[in-house]
């Protein structure tokens, strides 16, 4: 009896240590992966070296969600030149393990959104970012991580427009050190 308190003790100390490993946390090095884009071509986030990364993790129902972000960070970079585009990268991954959407109709707003933000759109087909991130299903989450891929801002559903002048400010110190 003693062995098997002793054991079920053990575990509930050990498994919340264990579950956590390898998830997000700011101040820490994010967890490495390597996604395709629609073409079938392996990108990881060294494929964007030296380059502060805006990485939208994305479930296609929710692909609107935080236009009003990916907007004001478009006229940081393009119009007022604030972000410096040779130091940093936004891109996003389709989270298609939280969608019935098929795939063909994915695709098209992938495509749509590739577009309208000129960048790369990966596919997370099996869900990956989400054992390896703990990134929520059904959700749209923001990633900032700096050069050396430590991570320095996550943002699980719509960023509030009040801390959108925030995360643009870090983005900029960011992206000159």
């Amino acid at each position: 009896m003693k062995k098997l308190l002793f054991t079920v003790i053990l575990a509930a100390l050990i498994l919340p240590f264990a579950a956590a490993q390898g998830k997000l946390e700011v101040g820490k090095k994010a967890p490495e992966w390597v996604l395709t884009d629609a073409d079938k071509k392996d990108f990881t986030m060294n494929s964007w070296p030296g380059k502060v990364l805006q990485i939208n993790y994305v479930d296609p129902d929710n692909d609107d969600l935080n236009d009003p972000f990916n907007d004001a960070i478009d006229k940081a970079v393009d119009i007022d030149k604030v972000i410096d585009k040779n130091s940093f990268k936004g891109f996003g991954i389709v989270d298609l393990k939280s969608t019935k959407l098929p795939d063909g109709l994915v695709r098209a707003i992938a495509g749509r959104k590739a577009k309208k933000y000129d960048t790369t759109i990966l596919f997370d087909y099996k869900g990956l970012l989400h054992d390896s991130w703990g990134m929520p299903m059904d959700s749209y989450s923001i990633v900032i991580v700096d050069k050396e891929r430590v991570v320095r801002g996550v943002y699980k559903g719509k960023i509030a427009d009040g801390d959108i002048p925030g995360i643009i400010d870090m983005i900029i110190k960011l992206t000159q050190e």
